[in-house]
């Protein structure tokens, strides 16, 4: 029963009482385009930052051990972006055909998108800050819209577009917790120089700065 106690206190000891290795600040190895870091502190918490672009992302939580691995979860849990159709607004003086807005309605642009009409090839293109504006001369009649924001992957099932709307769409990006990652349980491993941090969307290295 002694043995068994003292198992369930040592499992119950947070990861700031636990002497890991990994506890220390770590700088992103992925090329010169690239900027990040990792903090791992003594109290349980971590902070997490990456820069590459017009791309950046954050995240913070806590961490624990798992075997030899340290494993990240973001707390709180972020809440993704999302996509919404929203009540059509003049961009320049007059509707777009397609106008993609902050919540503020200031234009968003770069967002690729796909118009399929009433006849004829679909239309490829991406948002300007002002929308996009049928050509003048093509009277074709717009009937659904897909969108996808590039930098953060922003998606929406196809906007089917109703006589009621007249042909035009302006869809809001809610940005929620845009740029923050969800870490659930993201492990990451020692490495000679610095850790590998293993997640969904690939592995990243790091670093250790300041010596052990």
């Amino acid at each position: 029963m002694r043995t068994l106690l003292l198992a369930a206190a040592l499992i119950a000891v947070p990861a700031a009482a636990q002497d890991s290795p990994f506890v220390g600040e770590y700088a992103i190895a992925e090329g010169p385009d690239a900027g990040g870091g990792l903090l791992i502190k003594d109290d349980g918490g971590f902070q997490y930052y990456f820069v590459a672009g017009a791309f950046d992302e954050r995240a913070e939580g806590r961490w624990e051990m798992r075997g030899a691995m340290v494993c990240l979860t973001t707390d709180p849990k972020p809440v993704p972006p999302t996509m919404e159709k929203g009540p059509p607004i003049e961009a320049d003086g007059e509707i777009p055909t397609l106008l993609v807005t902050w919540p503020n309605g200031e234009g968003v642009a770069g967002v690729d998108f796909v118009i399929g009409f009433d006849s004829g090839d679909p239309a490829e293109d991406y948002t300007q800050y002002d929308g996009w504006t049928m050509p003048a001369g093509d009277t074709r009649v717009p009937r659904w819209v897909e969108l996808r924001e590039p930098i953060y992957g922003i998606a929406a099932p196809r906007y089917e577009l109703t006589e009621a709307d007249d042909g035009k769409l302006r869809v809001i990006i809610v940005p929620n917790d845009i740029g923050v990652v969800d870490f659930d349980g993201a492990c990451a491993e020692k490495t000679e120089r610095g850790l590998t941090l293993h997640r969904a969307e690939g592995e990243m290295r790091f670093v250790r700065l300041g010596g052990e």
